[in-house]
């Protein structure tokens, strides 16, 4: 009996470690490839979320984030922004590449959709998907809905909120949750301005919140603005909106 009690322990660790493995998969813009990372364990059809990283790529905090959401009963897939071969070194390669994105975003948006794809490819639900984003993918996940992207929701996570004023503000069908570091530099009150003067305008369900004593990066451990009193708030708030939405 302890034998098969051994046994049995070590195949349950063993099955527990295979479902915290995140898996490349590759797919294609035209000529450029993407690779991607999925978590999904277990049974298909589960409600889904796609996970748009920050400007470096796809980062520690889009794989723990997948691998967490697994847990949580989604399927998870960390979008290839940039491509293969593309993958910025520095700040300065970052905030080129992102900064083109940011530009032309309607590549970013179509971007989103084709990992979208690769999700919907994975299992998940069609009608039970949302996209959350670490700052670029913060950007990136209300491009998302402003693109009227097939999501229930979209999670901007200290995201760059500011969009080109020469763009109109359309309908957002998309639910919508800003969590956003009440210290970032980046978003000013003439930005967050114009935000809700977007959403009210798209007629949006949406809902920001608002972080004290928190830099930019606040949610990111790796970060010098890392704050996990806020950071484990913000997280709690994006499981409690992802749950509304798809389950």
């Amino acid at each position: 009996m302890y034998k098969l009690l051994i046994i049995a322990c070590f195949f349950a660790l063993v099955d527990g470690l295979h479902a915290q493995e995140l898996k490349t998969v590759s797919y294609t813009d035209g000529t450029q490839k993407l690779n991607g990372l999925l978590a999904a364990e277990g049974a298909q059809n589960k409600p889904g979320v796609l996970i748009l990283p920050a400007w470096k790529g796809i980062d520690k905090e889009a794989k723990d984030a997948a691998l967490a959401l697994e847990k949580e009963g989604y399927i998870a897939f960390i979008a290839d922004i940039y491509g293969e071969g593309n993958i910025p070194q520095d700040n300065a390669a970052a905030g080129k590449i992102a900064g083109k994105y940011k530009s032309d975003y309607k590549a970013y948006q179509h971007r989103i959709h084709l990992a979208l794809e690769e999700l919907k490819k994975a299992g998940a639900h069609t009608d039970k998907i949302a996209v959350i984003g670490y700052c670029f993918g913060g950007t990136g996940a209300l491009e998302a809905a402003r693109g009227g992207l097939p999501v229930q929701g979209v999670v901007s996570i200290h995201g760059g909120l500011a969009k080109d004023s020469a763009r109109p503000n359309t309908p957002l069908s998309t639910k919508i949750l800003i969590e956003n570091p009440a210290e970032d530099k980046g978003v000013t009150p003439q930005i967050l301005d114009a935000l809700t003067k977007e959403l009210n305008d798209g007629d949006a369900d949406w809902q920001l919140i608002t972080y004290a004593h928190a830099g930019h990066t606040f949610t990111d451990p790796a970060s010098p603005d890392y704050n996990k009193l806020m950071a484990d708030r913000a997280w709690q708030h994006t499981l409690l909106f992802l749950a509304e939405l798809l389950k």
